[in-house]
């Protein structure tokens, strides 16, 4: 038996570099949101990639069912989802789906929140009742997700904790303020989304 095993091929070792930085890990993360929020703005932020984008002109058609009250001045919106990618430390690569902010895109949430890791929940304060239906969408499917409130220039600035009240969120759950076009405020949401629902996870498996 001993010499069986003193014969058989010896597994290859691995390159110097692999062994250095260690496993890649891929996570599934949302931007999610109302109507103008920035989720496509965030996304193209920090990928690393050239972010697909499926956006399309609003149209006189479209004026009639879309709530346009605050952000007057856009002109497209995403259809279908925002990708991009983008590669935090130690490794992790985060793939990020940011979803359509019309209530009838909606239909198109299940589908784009299949094996995702959390969620972020872009919010204004010119208009934070837009954000009710994504944290109302998350809590039912038991999603971890934090809140970043994307601090437009021309808008009312609040501290995180009158944030938390006027959305009635559960303590637990981050909320922070950012600047969805700087890559440094968006990569920061980002690591506080995937700390928290590793925090979340590793509560579940101790009461298990």
């Amino acid at each position: 038996m001993s010499s069986a095993r003193s014969n058989s091929p010896e597994a290859p070792e691995a390159p110097a570099d692999e062994r250095l930085d260690g496993p890649r890990v891929a996570l599934k993360i949302l931007v999610a949101g109302g109507f103008g929020v920035g989720k496509t703005t965030l996304v193209g932020a920090v990928s690393e990639i050239r972010p697909l984008r499926t956006e399309e002109a609003l149209t006189d058609v479209g004026a009639a069912v879309d709530d346009l009250d605050g952000v007057a001045a856009k002109t497209t919106t995403t259809v279908a989802m925002d990708f991009g990618r983008i590669t935090l430390r130690d490794g992790v690569a985060v793939y990020l789906f940011g979803t359509p902010g019309q209530e009838r895109f909606w239909f198109m949430w299940n589908e784009l929140s299949r094996g995702a890791l959390g969620a972020v929940v872009l919010a204004d304060t010119r208009r934070l009742m837009a954000s009710f239906a994504s944290i109302d969408y998350f809590e039912r499917k038991g999603t971890p997700f934090v809140v970043a409130v994307n601090c437009f220039d021309d808008a009312d600035r609040y501290d995180p904790p009158e944030i938390r009240t006027a959305l009635d969120i559960d303590p637990h759950v981050p909320v922070l303020l950012c600047d969805a076009r700087r890559t440094g405020s968006a990569k920061e949401v980002l690591v506080s989304l995937v700390e928290h629902a590793l925090r979340l996870a590793g509560g579940a498996g101790r009461r298990g």
